[in-house]
């Protein structure tokens, strides 16, 4: 009986380190995407404002704390080739947002276009891994 118990033990504990892994980078994944989506969208904000030097400041602030955000966030192993991506991601927003408020129109749009192309390859990168990011509507 006594072995009966500490074999149920040790099978729910191997399978708690089993579903810890892809939770853990679950986890990671819904916060790349609410981070991406934040900055994709204030990049289009400010797009459609690009005069509003006020906006530019706030949606610049925003880009660092992302940027740094970012950059302290714990990588699960299974997706830690595709991160680099996502700090690309970031600080093309943050230059974007920096090139606004300087009212660099040309370099706005080519650093925001940047932002864009390195979004793509961050979600090529983890779908070569077997990963995706969610979708606003997707409960993970």
């Amino acid at each position: 009986m006594n072995s009966r118990r500490r074999a149920l033990s040790a099978a729910l504990a191997a399978a708690a380190l089993l579903c810890g892994a892809p939770a853990y980078a679950g986890s990671y994944l819904n916060r790349a995407a609410m981070l991406i989506a934040q900055g994709r969208r204030e990049g289009e904000i400010l797009r459609s404002h690009f005069a509003d030097k006020e906006l530019a400041n706030t949606v610049h602030r925003m880009a660092a704390a992302r940027v740094e955000t970012a950059g302290a966030m714990l990588v699960p192993k299974e997706v830690v080739q595709a991160h680099p991506h996502l700090l690309l991601i970031f600080e093309n927003y943050e230059r974007a947002a920096d090139a606004a408020l300087n009212g660099q129109a040309e370099r706005f749009m080519v650093l925001l276009q940047r932002a864009l192309d390195e979004e793509r390859t961050f979600r090529a990168v983890l779908k070569q891994l077997g990963w995706e990011l969610p979708g606003p509507n997707d409960d993970h």
